[in-house]
């Protein structure tokens, strides 16, 4: 029988005159692994500081099993600026100790990516005091993670972690005995790690079985009987007021009442997207080119970031944007902004060579990181207006100001806050609202999700789900990137773009065989290793990638050994690229064909010879779409 860790027992907390927990009793034992989810402001972190007793309850009681080893991760870290992280994670430990324990290895790699702490100026020695604060929050996780612990708390602990390190953060977990208890608005990570959910809500928590998914569906579901219950209620209300109005005619005010259906859940789900009405709406609105970047090589500073790019983002494309940190995500979308403000007549200075034409009709947003400066003194619906009163969403549908702050979580009283006295997550609300009121056509969102708890994320992906235009997300929320986009492309350190057909599962594969090789060629004798780089170098430059910090070592092992990397021509590189985009289009065709035949069997399922004939052309589609990725990736990993 499972040992019960922590009891909340009618658990109440206010803040001025708002009570956020009122009566609360929950209890987790040995082996949970609990979600927190909720708006921002409703209460979650309130929920974990209580249970770890990092602040007192106002009312009720909260007890911890006696010899409870805790480990809590909070929003802002108590790490010593003046220690290094040798001191903070490992502590006095020998090399040869922590270097032997395998727990700590895991985790080192895991969140900094090698032993030596590569990213780091002087690795394990490293003073913390001017580290950024997602550095710092990454040290403080990984000293909880290398303790042992009983219960592990955790407040947004995928903050900061790019793509690799939420996938690893959520194996770790998994494979660990602690109890878990974790507020996260990472809807994938939640349910990779989760088997219970606590809805925190208007001071109440509810409690559901499963992970994320899980709990949506039992959530809907308990809205769905609830307003059958109140469709009940108010029916028994109509018969009353039927029986006072066959009364005395003073009774009779004849107040209105409106009845609400049973099934206005379901008529609030946003619909799927309709791909082939949206392209062609984005197709009126844009005209035929809307980015087209040609031999385009990025540099900043000493580093490039790519080299002889061809691309092309055209009307209606919905493409997220992976890759390891530094690679040049950001940058790239600096570079096409900074285009589309000239109107394709000046180039960024990050653009060393090449040419990025801009569409003449393109009318850009770009959300970047940096949360812009607004008047302080504007009210929300004030600041919204100053942009335009009223915003058209596409097919028709039209939103005032209002109603577009009220789909973002800015309900009547709060549209009249100063802006002042809005959170982090409250302004990132309010610029992204400012930028769809613009109407643009063309959307860059760069982190967009960081500080958004999940309502406002579904209400945002809802808005963009019928929004024509064409969209490029940087994001290391999975959920959201598979959701909102259509297409995956990587950054790899390489210098190079890459288009992963299979999405963000093939770019962790592909990351994953990336150490194992620099791993390989760590481990190899220098004499051997020198030779397989000169070979490899040989056989992988290009001229669309620039090499990597592995691969520049290699090849300054190749120059000492008197062997050189010859690149292919740039007209080459050209060719490969255009081959690669062709293809593209080959496999875009070959998947709306799949989707009618898909439709098509289910119309006619009961006439087996029909379904013969289409689940042959199926498998035809399914044959040429194999020999066509196959011939992606070649030209992808040979250019």
């Amino acid at each position: 029988m499972a040992v019960n860790l922590v009891n909340l027992e009618a658990v109440g907390k206010v803040y001025g005159t708002r009570a956020l927990l009122d009566g609360v009793s929950l209890g987790v034992s040995e082996g949970d692994r609990i979600g927190v989810v909720g708006r921002n402001g409703d209460g979650k972190t309130t929920l974990i500081r209580l249970l770890s007793k990092l602040e007192p309850a106002d009312d009720g009681r909260v007890t911890h099993s006696g010899g409870l080893r805790l480990g809590v991760l909070t929003q802002h870290d108590s790490l010593d600026p003046a220690a290094t992280v040798r001191h903070e994670v490992v502590g006095d430990m020998a090399d040869h100790e922590w270097a032997g324990d395998a727990r700590i290895r895991d985790v080192l790699t895991g969140l900094f990516g090698g032993l030596g702490l590569p990213g780091f100026p002087q690795g394990l020695d490293t003073v913390i005091g001017p580290l950024s604060g997602g550095e710092r929050r990454r040290i403080a996780l990984a000293q909880l993670l290398i303790a042992e612990q009983d219960l592990i708390v955790l407040d947004e602990p995928t903050n900061h972690l790019d793509v690799e390190g939420i996938a690893w953060l959520a194996a770790h977990l998994r494979a660990r005995r602690s109890a878990l208890v974790c507020v996260t608005h990472d809807r994938w990570f939640l349910d990779q790690v989760c088997t219970r959910m606590w809805d925190v809500q208007r001071g109440g928590v509810h409690e559901y079985d499963g992970g994320y998914s899980d709990y949506v569906f039992a959530r809907a579901e308990r809205e769905r009987i609830a307003a059958q219950e109140e469709a009940k209620r108010k029916n028994l209300m109509r018969k009353e007021l039927a029986w006072l109005r066959r009364g005395a005619p003073a009774r009779t005010s004849k107040p209105r009442f409106r009845i609400e259906a049973a099934n206005a859940l379901i008529a609030d789900e946003p619909p799927p997207r309709d791909d082939a009405e949206l392209m062609r709406f984005a197709n009126s609105r844009l005209g035929k080119t809307v980015f087209d970047m040609e031999d385009v090589s990025l540099q900043a500073g000493p580093k490039v970031l790519l080299k002889h790019l061809t691309w092309q983002l055209g009307p209606g494309d919905r493409v997220g944007l992976v890759g390891v940190n530094g690679s040049g995500k950001t940058s790239l979308l600096r570079a096409l902004a900074e285009a589309a403000r000239s109107g394709g007549e000046r180039q960024s200075e990050l653009v060393t060579g090449g040419r990025v034409k801009v569409g003449r009709t393109v009318k850009l947003a770009y959300l970047s990181q940096e949360v812009a400066e607004l008047n302080p003194g504007l009210r929300v619906l004030e600041a919204v207006e100053e942009v335009r009163s009223r915003v058209d969403l596409g097919k028709g549908r039209e939103m005032t100001a209002s109603q577009l702050c009220e789909r973002f979580g800015f309900v009547k009283e709060k549209q009249w806050t100063p802006v002042g006295d809005l959170s982090g997550g409250e302004r990132r609300r309010l610029q992204i609202l400012r930028l769809l009121m613009d109407e643009p056509n063309v959307l860059f969102l760069d982190e967009p999700t960081n500080d958004l708890d999940i309502e406002t994320l579904t209400q945002l992906e809802d808005l963009l789900d019928g929004w024509p235009g064409s969209l490029v997300v940087i994001s290391h929320d999975r959920f959201f990137v598979e959701r909102t986009t259509d297409q995956v492309y990587a950054l790899l350190g390489d210098g190079a773009l890459r288009m992963l057909p299979r999405g963000i599962e093939e770019y962790l594969e592909r990351r994953a065989r990336q150490r194992e090789s620099a791993q390989t060629n760590t481990n190899a004798p220098a004499a051997s290793r020198t030779s397989a780089s000169s070979s490899a170098a040989g056989r992988s430059s290009s001229s669309s990638s620039a090499p990597s910090s592995s691969s520049a070592a290699s090849s300054s092992g190749s120059s000492a050994s008197g062997v050189q990397a010859q690149r292919k021509p740039a007209a080459a590189a050209r060719a490969g690229q255009k081959e690669m985009q062709r293809i593209e289009r080959q496999l875009d065709r070959i998947g709306e064909k799949q989707t009618e035949l898909h439709e098509a069997l289910a119309e006619h399922a009961t006439d087996f010879e029909r379904v013969a004939g289409l689940d042959a052309e199926l498998r035809e589609l399914d044959s040429q779409r194999e020999d066509l990725e196959s011939r992606w990736l070649e030209l992808a990993e040979n250019g």
